[in-house]
């Protein structure tokens, strides 16, 4: 169920009560919350990840597995993660306003449309301009490579996702490769440089500074060991799996437990117009390990309860299998998972035509009403606004929470 315009405001109202009681001036104190994104790069087949159709003409060769997710299975090469899945929420009716890969990941990730004048934030941005307090480690990080990471847009670059290539394998320059006292004397001249480069360039120049003090306090954290994995037993290491995502996942798990407020961690390699079924079985061998891996151990740590973690692509594949054994760009109704923190669990929302004849999905979800939900979720209202370079009030996300999946 979506929220009607007239009732939308007290909804929200009402959840973030429930949520988190005190109004927003005091959430930083009031609670902690943390955002995890498992981002799939390329946009994932919808019918070889959540939403199988076996038997049927667009199903292609895939199998499904049942799960512990009362009603629903999914492709069979993810029996992990279908042991797990009850803790989470099914969605397998988004729909997107786009179809291309770099507008669509820009749509997907902060509920708006490429705009010419205003640069939007990502949704873990916003969430992160909530936070407060002294924390050793950078409040947004995105884990593995991807073309187009989250991004603080018009709410200033200080909210970019702090970015690394290779989790949990080295600090590259994290690290200083010179003594800490000439380091010292480095950022002093460095600073003595950017004061007088700071006159009259106002905020700009004061948010670069914040960003430079920012990575020479990470050079000297002791937090920054949150990154590396080589403290996690063995058997935790081999169960998330020995690639870049799967160690990109454990580290986010250990960032959160530090207090960091966002991550994503993407793994790519989604966009199969070619070979889909080979492409998807590929991924799914690091997926699944690694994304079950993480729901389990969010869960038996007790951090579920203070973590919502969201699941998806860009959009999804076509129901029908080109000529090159492939499925194309699908906007019209794809997959996605969403649970944890301030959100139901066992829900499966939304269908899609098991003949593939119809591009409406039953219960069609928006890509801005699922970020709408997640905000609130965190003890965020997405109708709270912030202005643009050209003084225009934006809202967070222009979007209507779905009030089915929110906890009440």
């Amino acid at each position: 169920m979506l929220l009607s315009t007239s009732t939308r405001r007290q909804f929200i109202s009402a959840a973030l009560a429930l949520a988190v009681g005190p109004p927003r001036s005091s959430w930083a104190s009031a609670r902690r919350r943390s955002l995890i994104t498992v981002w799939l790069d390329g946009g994932p087949s919808q019918l070889e990840t959540f939403d199988p159709h076996p038997g049927r003409k667009i199903g292609g060769p895939t199998r499904s597995v049942s799960t512990s997710l009362k009603g629903a299975s999914i492709a069979d090469g993810y029996p992990r993660l279908a042991e797990i899945l009850g803790e989470l929420n099914l969605v397998r009716s988004l729909v997107s306003k786009e179809g291309d890969h770099e507008r669509a990941t820009y749509f997907t990730k902060t509920g708006h449309r490429l705009d010419p004048v205003v640069r939007y934030p990502s949704v873990g941005a916003v969430f992160v301009s909530s936070s407060s307090g002294a924390l050793g480690l950078p409040r947004h990080v995105a884990l593995g490579s991807q073309p187009w990471p989250p991004r603080g847009g018009d709410l200033g670059a200080e909210l970019d996702a702090f970015r690394v290539e290779d989790p949990g394998r080295s600090l590259g320059d994290i690290g200083s490769r010179v003594p800490p006292d000439r380091l010292e004397r480095r950022r002093l001249r460095l600073a003595t440089l950017e004061s007088s480069f700071s006159e009259g360039r106002g905020d700009r120049a004061a948010k670069i500074a914040a960003i430079t003090r920012g990575a020479f306090a990470l050079t000297r954290s002791t937090e920054k060991d949150a990154l590396l994995i080589d403290d996690e037993p063995a058997s935790v290491r081999i169960s998330y799996g020995d690639s870049r995502f799967g160690r990109g996942c454990l580290v986010a798990r250990r960032l959160i437990e530090r207090g960091v407020s966002a991550v994503e961690v993407c793994l790519s390699g989604f966009d199969s117009h070619a070979g889909n079924f080979e492409a998807h079985a590929e991924r799914a061998r690091e997926l699944d390990p690694a994304l079950s891996s993480l729901i389990r151990e969010l869960r038996d740590r007790d951090a579920l309860r203070t973590t919502t973690v969201l699941v998806l692509g860009e959009f999804g594949r076509t129901p029908r299998i080109n000529d090159l054994d492939g499925r194309d760009h699908w906007p019209h109704g794809f997959s996605c998972l969403v649970g944890g923190a301030g959100l139901q669990k066992g829900i499966v929302l939304g269908s899609t035509d098991p003949a593939g004849e119809s591009k409406l999905p039953a219960d069609p979800v928006p890509v801005e009403d699922l970020l709408a939900t997640v905000l609130v979720a965190l003890g965020l209202d997405p109708e709270e606004t912030w202005r643009s370079r050209d003084g225009r009030p934006i809202p967070f996300v222009p979007g209507r929470p779905v009030a089915r999946l929110l906890r009440p």
